[in-house]
């Protein structure tokens, strides 16, 4: 961890660093007010030497590749050379602070000032155009006192930043807002003062109206008022659009009691616990961070972490995850991983990461909009010319300048994408579901063949008893305790499951336990010898029933493998264990094939286990027996065959099949290797997950065109419409607010799905 120079309180945040000794940065940017902003701080990022930049207006965020002869602070420097400004992201996981809660306070006084004072000057401003008679005066100056605090206090947010793009030379929405505001102030001024103030009473009320004398003072009150509107509401509606991830990093604990080596307790923040030392957690309170439950039984809700909604029950030896709630007992937890390296870290991370890059639609909207700005302006003065050179009046060739000025404002085109990212990686990581990045959503609406993985994947990863065969004189549960008696001196997989199968009876004692390596265990048991190994080996001592073989021979071709049970030098019985689908695979391959994918089973194992559980599920094509490579190599058969692929895995062989496909998701409690692989990782231990992601990623890429084709359709329809003086500008900038604010509630939509009506 290394410090920022010109900014000491923040750690400095490396996400990535790779071999070409490039590390990857993330950086706080303040100061952004549209999405040509983002694009601009990216452009003056990217013309530094050595340096990969993406910048997000949603979230930001700046992410930086940058080679190790560039320091975070000089980063920094050419964010704050460009007239906004900049900070190191810290690593370790703290409180997300509500900035757009600030701001929306912040603007709301603004606004609510401003709608006190633009109502009567608007009514005024109908009367005494409708009614020149009630004219007095000075009536004109009342206008502009009311107007005055509007268009100036009221406005100074949008004059602070489109001074200071004046000044780097840049332009952005405040600049189009700023200009309509002070142009339609000082053509309302100069009316205001030169004309007679007697307009022709034989117009009609809506004429008078639209086109009285100090139309363009209420213009730029109105404008201000509508464009600090749009504005509240946006702020408002990104403070939302966080509240997932504030609450996601709100679940941590805020301080522990640590176990001193005398017995005592002492609490201490959370951020001050290190590797190896032990705290005590009681009922209702927030494990501090990953570790090792080293006494103490409890329930732990764990529906924060991965949205599961059961508690899961924690004994000595089990791990716990930093950021679970213990509902009951009292646990002591070594602590395995601390700060950057907790999976509540992890998952803080990978949520940053999705909302700080950019998917394709994003930079097309981004270039498009660095260069809008400054063509909304040359295209309003080209207007203003040719009204003017039509020999059209003065009022209207500037109220046609103006509606252009205030119609095209791009803020909705820089919000399209990363609001409604921002909102899906929020709703996913309450759902469990973590997109790793923009890849994910880029992908998932391609996907038409779905790959699964068995072992660990569809099927549980541990072995169970899935049948008990008995000969006449024994009984199911006979067989199994003696079984499970001698089993439980033994280490074996086979054995433990045998044991597991028990539910924690008490056993009795074996004497003389023998192990034959690779055949089975033999002992005592309360006076009876018990001997529970391969059928090869025990039909070697004891002959075997026929109604025994048979059924040894039907489970065997099931893939599940079996042991025989001797008892007195007499066949007993057999026990058949197997790896047992998860409840959850079913349900989802059916969803899958009901939304029209392919879905495919790859394993390591025998046929007879692939085809049984491959049949139990309801997946048609089977490939069996299959190393790592060979995986690799069927996805690439797909993909040649023209198939967009999603493989599903969780263990160190399924690591390259992930990278190879089109999009690979983990199931987040396999290995490293393979939610490194990945690009959406699923916390549930739950394959209905995997539907649910592909539904998550294609319903926010739904959003995102949602978006894209109202804002795209909205600016290129409406500036020739301002530009044909078919539009008011107080109008303009109604619309124009409504424009954004469509955009931020259309992907709001987002934070409900997956929620049952």
């Amino acid at each position: 961890m290394t410090t920022v120079d010109s900014h000491p309180q923040d750690a400095v945040k490396e996400i990535h660093d790779d071999s070409d000794g490039v590390r990857r940065i993330q950086l706080d940017v303040t100061g952004m007010t549209c999405g040509a902003c983002a694009a601009r701080v990216e452009r003056k990022l990217n013309k530094v030497d050595g340096v990969r930049a993406s910048v997000n207006y949603a979230t930001r965020i700046a992410t930086v590749d940058a080679g190790r002869n560039l320091s975070t602070a000089e980063l920094c420097a050419v964010v704050d050379k460009a007239g906004y400004g900049a900070t190191a992201r810290s690593d370790t996981p703290r409180p997300i602070p509500d900035a757009d809660a600030e701001t929306a306070k912040n603007l709301f006084r603004r606004l609510a000032l401003a709608v006190v004072l633009f109502v009567p000057l608007a009514d005024l401003s109908i009367v005494f155009a409708v009614v020149p008679s009630t004219r007095f005066p000075g009536w004109q100056w009342l206008l502009l006192a009311l107007a005055a605090p509007i268009v100036t206090w009221c406005a100074s947010p949008f004059y602070r930043v489109a001074a200071k793009n004046l000044r780097t030379g840049n332009a952005s929405m405040e600049t189009l807002v700023t200009i309509g505001v002070l142009a339609a102030t000082g053509w309302s001024l100069y009316t205001l003062i030169t004309e007679s103030g007697n307009p022709d009473s034989s117009r009609g009320v809506w004429d008078a109206i639209w086109h009285s004398d100090s139309i363009y003072l209420e213009v730029a009150t109105g404008v201000t008022v509508l464009v600090l509107a749009g504005r509240y509401f946006e702020a408002r509606s990104r403070s939302r659009a966080g509240s997932a991830l504030r609450a996601l990093a709100a679940i941590g604990a805020k301080d522990v009691s640590i176990l001193l080596k005398d017995g005592s307790e002492m609490r201490i923040p959370a951020g001050e616990l290190k590797e190896e030392q032990q705290f005590v957690v009681r009922p209702g309170e927030t494990i501090g961070t990953d570790g090792l439950v080293i006494e103490g039984s409890a329930g732990v809700d764990i529906s924060a972490m991965t949205g599961e909604s059961l508690p899961v029950e924690v004994d000595p030896g089990d791990a716990v995850v930093g950021g679970t709630t213990v509902l009951d007992g009292r646990l002591i937890v070594e602590a395995a991983a601390v700060g950057p390296d907790t999976q509540f870290a992890g998952m803080m991370r990978l949520v940053e990461e999705a909302q700080s890059g950019k998917a394709n639609a994003q930079r097309l909207a981004d270039r498009i909009a660095s260069v809008f700005v400054p063509v909304v302006v040359v295209l309003s003065l080209i207007t203003l010319g040719v009204w003017l050179a039509l020999g059209e009046p003065a009022t209207a060739s500037v109220s046609a300048a103006l509606a252009v000025l205030i119609i095209a404002c791009p803020c909705a085109l820089g919000l399209a994408t990363p609001i409604a990212v921002m909102v899906a990686t929020g709703r996913g990581a309450q759902l469990g579901i973590f997109l790793k990045g923009y890849q994910a959503l880029d992908s998932s609406r391609l996907v038409d063949t779905v790959v699964f993985d068995k072992t660990g994947t569809v099927t549980q990863g541990v072995l169970r008893v899935g049948a008990v065969h008995t000969v006449e004189g024994f009984t199911d549960d006979e067989v199994l305790y003696l079984a499970a008696a001698v089993e439980n001196a033994s280490e074996h997989s086979v054995g433990a499951a045998i044991v597991a199968a028990t539910d924690g009876r008490d056993l009795e004692p074996v004497d003389d336990f023998r192990v034959e390596p690779g055949r089975g265990v033999s002992g005592v048991v309360d006076g009876r010898t018990v001997s529970v190994g391969s059928p090869r080996w025990t039909s070697r001592a004891a002959v075997v029933p026929a109604t025994v073989a048979r059924r040894c021979k039907e489970l065997e071709a099931e893939g599940k493998t079996v042991v025989f049970v001797i008892v007195d030098d007499a066949i007993a019985g057999l026990i058949a264990v197997a790896d047992l689908v998860k409840q959850s695979a079913a349900p989802s391959i059916a969803a899958l094939q009901a939304a029209g994918l392919r879905t495919v089973l790859l394993t390591g194992d025998n046929e007879g286990a692939a085809r049984t559980v491959a049949a139990e599920v309801g997946i048609d094509e089977v490939h069996f027996e299959m190393l790592p490579d060979q995986k690799v190599e069927r996805l690439r058969r797909l993909q040649a065959d023209g198939r967009s692929v999603a493989m599903v895995g969780d263990g160190i062989n399924d690591g390259p099949a992930l990278a190879t496909a089109d999009l690979g998701l983990a199931i987040g409690r396999g290995t490293d290797v393979a939610i490194s692989a990945a690009d959406i990782i699923l916390v549930r231990d739950d394959l209905r997950s995997v539907p649910a992601a592909l539904s998550l990623a294609t319903a926010t890429q739904r959003t995102i065109r949602t978006n894209l084709i109202w804002a795209f359709g909205y600016n290129v329809a409406a500036i020739p419409i301002a530009a044909l003086g078919l539009l008011n500008p107080l109008i303009a900038g109604g619309a124009m607010a409504m424009s954004s604010l469509f955009v931020v509630t259309n992907s709001l939509r987002l934070q409900r799905f997956g929620r049952t009506k």
